[in-house]
């Protein structure tokens, strides 16, 4: 659901990987594409010395992400290392300009995930096509595999979802207490900012007070997110945008990661194992908190999370 990276291998002592450490931002190609309902989405495409059949990796980031979170930065430069192309998905409204419509994005988004793949996969139709999406944008791809079984199989070669919070309803309760609040105001910084110009664009539509006073994510997503995206309220956005539900569809080959210390995926909304479908292989580190997975001696590197995941894409290659 969330972007910032938290490593936490003993509870809140230890607290966010270094900004400074995410790297060079790799060199990007950016293409903007027109939505059906006449928005915008813009892709940053990574420029390396490729061929058109190389597999194709898309990234669907996570709340309030872009190409230039910590992950996609590692994840691009893998790509780059290994010769394969690579592809950050801006969901509307994170690449910078405000999108034109009231909407923006939302975690259950499926139809835009089916939406996005399918142009990619029309215009590399003969390369292994995978997809990872983390925290937010993991939940709304777990629930597009779900959901849209046999297609997604057809389109898809295998699929990635990192610290995706599952259950919206437990996530966010979690989110709402304790030290947790304080990434909670974090991620509110720029949300509510982003509301209010909408609230300023669409008064009819959006209370620009009620968001001012969003001290929470459930507020906010009451306020603005639910409503914005035809939810009647945060309890209705939560239940159904969630992907625990969806998982028993899943028919492509994907690996579902979630760290036991990610402190906005508590254990109570994992799925059990022994109900899984077969495609789906679910693994729990004990370390790696939200999106963090550092490894080696201090400082520390964030090589690990796209290693596991090029080692999985590979294997279903080789497979």
């Amino acid at each position: 659901m969330f972007d910032s990276p938290i490593w936490l291998p003993g509870g809140h002592a230890q607290t966010i990987i270094p900004l400074i450490r995410r790297g060079a931002l790799p060199d990007y190609r950016r293409e903007r594409i027109d939505t059906p309902d006449r928005d915008f989405i813009d892709l940053d495409w990574l420029e390396v010395p490729s061929t058109q059949e190389a597999p194709l990796v898309v990234l669907f980031h996570g709340l309030e992400g872009s190409s230039r979170s910590h992950y996609a930065r590692s994840l691009m430069r893998a790509l780059g290392d290994v010769g394969w192309r690579g592809v950050v998905v801006h969901f509307r409204g994170c690449s910078g300009p405000p999108n034109r419509l009231l909407r923006a994005y939302h975690s259950g988004d499926s139809d835009e995930i089916e939406w996005i793949l399918s142009i990619l996969k029309r215009r590399a139709p003969h390369s292994p096509l995978f997809a990872v999406g983390v925290s937010l944008g993991g939940n709304a791809l777990l629930k597009y595999l779900g959901e849209r079984e046999d297609q997604a199989s057809s389109t898809l070669d295998a699929a990635a979802a990192v610290c995706p919070p599952l259950d919206l309803t437990l996530s966010g309760e979690a989110l709402g207490r304790g030290f947790n609040l304080v990434y909670t105001r974090h991620f509110l910084t720029t949300l509510r900012r982003k509301a209010l110009e909408k609230a300023a664009r669409f008064p009819d539509r959006l209370e620009a007070e009620t968001i001012r006073r969003a001290r929470t994510l459930h507020a906010f997503d009451d306020a603005y997110t639910a409503p914005a995206h035809g939810f009647h309220g945060v309890a209705d956005y939560w239940q159904r945008a969630s992907s625990r539900p969806w998982l028993g569809g899943i028919r492509v080959p994907t690996l579902l990661l979630v760290a036991r210390n990610d402190p906005f995926v508590p254990q109570a909304a994992w799925p059990n194992p022994s109900e899984l479908p077969p495609p789906l292989v679910f693994e729990a580190p004990d370390a790696g908190g939200h999106v963090g997975f550092m490894a080696g001696k201090w400082p520390g590197h964030i090589d690990w999370l796209p290693s596991r995941l090029l080692d999985f894409f590979k294997n279903r290659i080789a497979s």
